[in-house]
């Protein structure tokens, strides 16, 4: 059966720790996601049961295979999670802040562009306007001036400042920790509420931005397209103490790896277990090529990444104008 295939084929392909460092010193890419014996094994998929039965079986008794279980979907997405946790101990928010108040902006500013530009941007910002009441009394003009490289410039100004108000006169100018307050600010959406709750207050929160949307989809943890569903849908298969790591787990894999348009499934660690496996580069030297950050030795997100970060190898981003 080809799910017992996948599942044999990540027992032989080890921990994540192995895996990783086996691709990174190219080796047992090869034995894993490049060999044609793995390749066979790898994209094991419940559809593709489905189908390969329905093309054998209509007529000659073949056995239709069941769906997937709610107690194996939990076990196998808990076990993803446990072995990306392996290979990104490091994972951590993309965006540079001190406080609450810095992140909720960050947050708000990443909109339609990368988290690199916004931590490009926001020093100018904050050297300015340190504060809520700062920014909320500011020039517009000057205010979007600073924000021009972000795109939308307009738009942002009028939330950040927006939201810096409602600050200053809802909230005595500290940001709020509760989901409820947090989304009455103007530009903030559960996704960056639970950004800032995860990550300023320590309260669990699951992100569902662009990448774990594509992710948890390929990885068939559900078939929800809305971002509230698919919350709802991947917050119960963890607890949720785990859900704010969770989310940097999937975010990091989905900027490094497993990319939109190109995933670099030949250098993937987790390929033994993906559902989605073939669906990207297959050829281990050639997906070595797609990797981005540190995985394929180039700075990352932050001007001032954590210091976990920076031992594994990674490097910091250079500031706007640099290079």
């Amino acid at each position: 059966m080809p799910a017992k295939k996948a599942a044999d084929s990540g027992k032989e392909a080890g921990s994540g720790k192995a895996a990783v460092e086996k691709v990174a010193a190219g080796r047992g890419a090869k034995k894993a996601p490049g060999d044609k014996e793995a390749v066979s094994k790898a994209p094991a998929t419940k559809a593709a049961a489905s189908k390969g039965s329905a093309s054998k079986g209509a007529g000659q008794g073949a056995a239709v295979r069941k769906p997937e279980s709610h107690t194996a979907l939990v076990r196998r997405a808990r076990r993803l999670n446990r072995e990306l946790a392996e290979i990104y101990p490091y994972a951590h928010p993309e965006l540079d802040f001190e406080n609450p108040f810095q992140l909720v902006v960050a947050t708000v500013l990443s909109a339609q562009t990368t988290d690199l530009r916004v931590n490009q941007t926001t020093p100018a910002l904050f050297a300015k306007y340190p504060t809520p009441e700062d920014l909320a009394a500011a020039d517009p003009e000057e205010v979007e001036e600073i924000l021009r490289p972000t795109g939308f410039f307009r738009a942002k100004t009028k939330s950040v400042m927006g939201l810096s108000k409602a600050l200053v006169e809802e909230f005595g100018g500290e940001v709020p920790g509760r989901l409820e307050d947090l989304v009455k600010l103007p530009g903030v959406g559960r996704k960056t509420a639970f950004v800032v709750l995860g990550n300023a207050f320590g309260r669990p929160g699951i992100t569902v931005d662009t990448h774990f949307q594509r992710l948890v989809r390929r990885w068939q943890w559900t078939e929800a397209t809305e971002p509230d569903k698919i919350e709802a849908a991947v917050g119960a298969l963890f607890p949720k103490s785990d859900w704010t790591m969770l989310s940097h787990h999937v975010i990091f894999h989905g900027r490094r790896i497993c990319h939109a348009r190109k995933p670099a499934c030949g250098a993937c660690p987790i390929a033994p277990l993906c559902p989605a496996y073939g669906e990207g580069e297959t050829d281990p030297e050639k997906a070595k090529k797609l990797l981005k950050y540190e995985k394929g030795g180039f700075p990352g997100q932050r001007l001032n990444p954590p210091q976990s970060y920076l031992d594994a190898g990674g490097r910091p981003a250079p500031p706007l104008g640099a290079g």
